[in-house]
C-alpha cells in the first residue's frame, strides 16, 4: 500500500483517524446496508504504523496482529470445551466439545461489519460484569473454597510471592495478567467503523480506567476471600460450592462467544482484504465474496482449534499468547509508535528541556518497549517451559485426548 501521498500526522489522534477519512470513498451508497463492510482500516497498516512507525515496520505488525487474533481464538475453543465438560459432567470426548466451540464461534463470525456485533457486545459485556461480581460474591460468602485443607484453614494473602515461587510460575502469573490488558490489537478495525473515529480516544480512556478498577478490585477481593494456596487460574474454579461455581461461568459464555467472533472477524479481514482490495467482492453482495469469507473464518477456526488441542492447559496457553504476541501489541508497538509519533509532532523524539510532561512521555514509552522485550525474551521462555512442565507432570497426557478439562 503506497504511503507517498499520505501527509504526516500533526497529532497523534490524527495517525490514527486520517487515513479512515480518506477512505470514507469507499463507503456504500446505502449507508444501512447490513453485512458488508465500508473499505475500512482492517489492520495497523492503516493507522499508527502506517503514519507513525514506518512501511518497514508494517508488515511485521499486520503479521503479528494477524498472528495474535488466530491464536486468541485457540484459547476460546480452549474455555469453550472446559464449560461444556464442567456443565455436562464430561458427557462427550472433549476434542468434540472443542470443535461444537469453534463450529458456534464460526457461524457467529459469519457477518462481515462491526456492526452486527455490537448489540452482542454490549450483551456480553453486561454478563461479563455479573459473572465477575457473583464470584465476589460466592467467593466472599461460601464457607470454604475449592481443595480447602484443615491444615491451613485461612487465607493465605501476600503482597509478595509466595516462598518457593519460582521464575517460571511468577513470570507466567505476569504475563496472565498482563494479557488482559492488551485488547489494543482490535481497535484499528473497531476505530474503523465509527461515525466520529476521532472520538475514539474517549471510549479507550474510559475502558481503560474501567478495567484497571474493576479487575483490581475483583481480583485483590477474591485472593483476600479465597487465599493464594487456593486460588487458581480461573477464579470459578476456585470457588467450593459447584452450583455457585457452574452459575459465575455460565454468566460468562456470551463473552466466550463474543470475543472469539471479535478475534475471527479481525483475523478474516487481514486476509480478506488484501485478497480483494479494490474489488467489488469488499463492498457488494458476491458470490466470491462472501464464500471467500465463509472460507476463510472456517480455516482460522480449524486452527483455532489445532492450538487449543496442542496446548490444553488455559493459563499456559494465555502466558504464551502473552510472550510472544502481547510484547509487541501490548508494549513495544505503542511505545514506538509513540516515539514516532512525537518525531512526526516535533521533528525530534527528544523533548525540549524545560518540557518536563515531555519528558516523563518518552520515560514512559521507553519503560513499556523494555518490560515488551523482557516478556518477548525471558517471558516466552517461561511460557513454554510451563506447557513442558505441565506435559511432564501429567496434566494432560498429550495432545489430541478425550480427557475432560472441566473444572471438577
Amino acid at each position: 500500500m503506497s504511503t507517498e501521498s499520505t501527509p504526516k500526522p500533526t497529532s497523534k489522534t490524527d495517525a490514527y483517524t486520517d487515513q479512515s477519512n480518506a477512505e470514507k470513498g469507499h463507503d456504500l451508497e446505502n449507508p444501512s446496508s447490513h453485512g458488508l463492510p465500508r473499505r475500512v482500516m482492517s489492520n495497523t497498516s492503516d493507522l499508527s504504523v502506517k503514519n507513525g512507525l514506518g512501511g518497514n515496520v508494517q508488515i511485521e505488525a499486520n503479521a503479528i496482529n494477524y498472528r495474535t487474533c488466530s491464536w486468541q481464538k485457540g484459547l476460546h475453543c480452549l474455555v469453550g470445551a472446559e464449560y461444556l465438560n464442567t456443565m455436562s459432567n464430561h458427557a462427550v470426548c472433549t476434542i468434540v466439545f472443542s470443535f461444537i466451540t469453534a463450529i458456534a464461534c464460526f457461524l457467529g463470525s459469519l457477518p462481515r461489519t462491526f456492526r452486527a456485533l455490537s448489540k452482542l457486545g454490549a450483551f456480553s459485556a453486561l454478563f461479563t460484569f455479573i459473572s465477575i461480581i457473583l464470584v465476589v460474591i460466592f467467593s466472599a460468602i461460601e464457607k470454604h473454597p475449592y481443595n480447602w485443607d484443615e491444615t491451613s484453614p485461612d487465607p493465605v494473602v501476600l503482597a509478595v510471592p509466595a516462598p518457593g515461587t519460582s521464575f517460571t510460575t511468577g513470570l507466567n502469573a505476569f504475563l496472565n495478567i498482563s494479557f488482559t490488558f492488551i485488547g489494543q490489537i482490535t481497535l484499528p478495525s473497531l476505530i474503523a467503523e465509527m461515525e466520529e473515529p476521532r472520538d475514539f480516544w474517549k471510549s479507550v480512556t474510559a475502558v481503560t480506567i474501567a478495567e484497571i478498577i474493576l479487575f483490581s478490585l475483583v481480583g485483590g477481593l477474591v485472593y483476600a476471600f479465597i487465599g493464594g494456596q487456593y486460588i487458581d487460574s480461573m477464579a470459578f474454579q476456585s470457588l467450593g460450592n459447584d452450583l455457585y461455581m457452574k452459575i459465575s461461568f455460565s454468566f460468562m459464555v456470551p463473552t466466550l462467544i463474543f470475543l472469539g467472533v471479535l478475534y475471527a472477524s479481525v483475523s478474516a479481514r487481514f486476509i480478506f482484504f488484501r485478497l480483494f482490495e479494490g474489488t467489488r467482492h469488499v463492498t457488494s453482495h458476491t458470490a466470491v465474496g462472501w464464500g471467500s469469507w465463509a472460507a476463510i473464518l472456517l480455516i482460522l477456526w480449524i486452527f483455532a482449534w489445532v492450538i487449543a488441542e496442542v496446548i490444553p492447559f488455559f493459563s499456559n496457553l494465555l502466558s504464551i499468547m502473552g510472550s510472544v504476541f502481547g510484547s509487541f501489541f501490548g508494549f513495544i508497538f505503542w511505545g514506538v509508535a509513540n516515539l514516532r509519533m512525537r518525531h512526526a509532532d516535533s521533528g525530534s523524539m527528544i523533548p525540549r528541556k524545560q518540557d518536563f510532561l515531555g519528558w516523563i512521555e518518552v520515560i514512559f514509552n521507553i519503560g513499556l518497549i523494555l518490560v515488551g522485550i523482557f516478556f518477548l525474551g525471558p517471558g516466552t521462555y517461561a511460557s513454554v517451559q510451563a506447557v513442558i512442565d505441565s506435559y511432564r507432570e501429567g496434566d494432560v497426557g498429550s495432545a489430541f485426548v478425550c480427557a475432560s478439562n472441566g473444572l471438577r
